[in-house]
């Protein structure tokens, strides 16, 4: 029984070994659904042609003056991506959404004003 046992490790061990070593050449053959996995745009340029551009948000300015920054927060682009495609709604309101959102969590009112019991302001 034990041999039974050590042999089927070893076996399992060697194909997984295998399997590892040679996954560039079988990984691309294996279908991965597009809402599974869509990588981010890592430029403005990308930023752009994934439609996180609008006339509020241009980035044409940073495309046409020749930035070389890796673009906009990838987080931030993730969120509002998803709730782009959840909610169906185009890139300047999801980013609305997105920023009532992170105000929320930070215990900040949708007009900008902290919730803190105890703020003063000297205005």
């Amino acid at each position: 029984m034990a041999y039974v046992l050590y042999s089927l490790t070893f076996l399992v061990l060697i194909i997984g070994t295998v399997s590892y070593i040679t996954r560039t050449r079988w990984l691309p053959l294996i279908a991965v659904p597009a809402y599974l996995y869509q990588r981010l745009p890592s430029t403005f340029t990308n930023d752009m042609e994934a439609g996180l551009s609008s006339s509020d948000f241009d980035l044409s300015a940073n495309i046409n003056g020749g930035d070389t920054r890796a673009g906009l927060d990838q987080r931030s682009k993730r969120e509002v991506l998803k709730i782009m495609k959840s909610r169906r709604v185009d890139f300047d309101e999801a980013r609305r959404l997105y920023t009532e959102q992170r105000f929320a969590k930070n215990n900040i009112g949708p007009d900008g004003q902290p919730r803190d019991p105890k703020f003063v302001s000297f205005s």
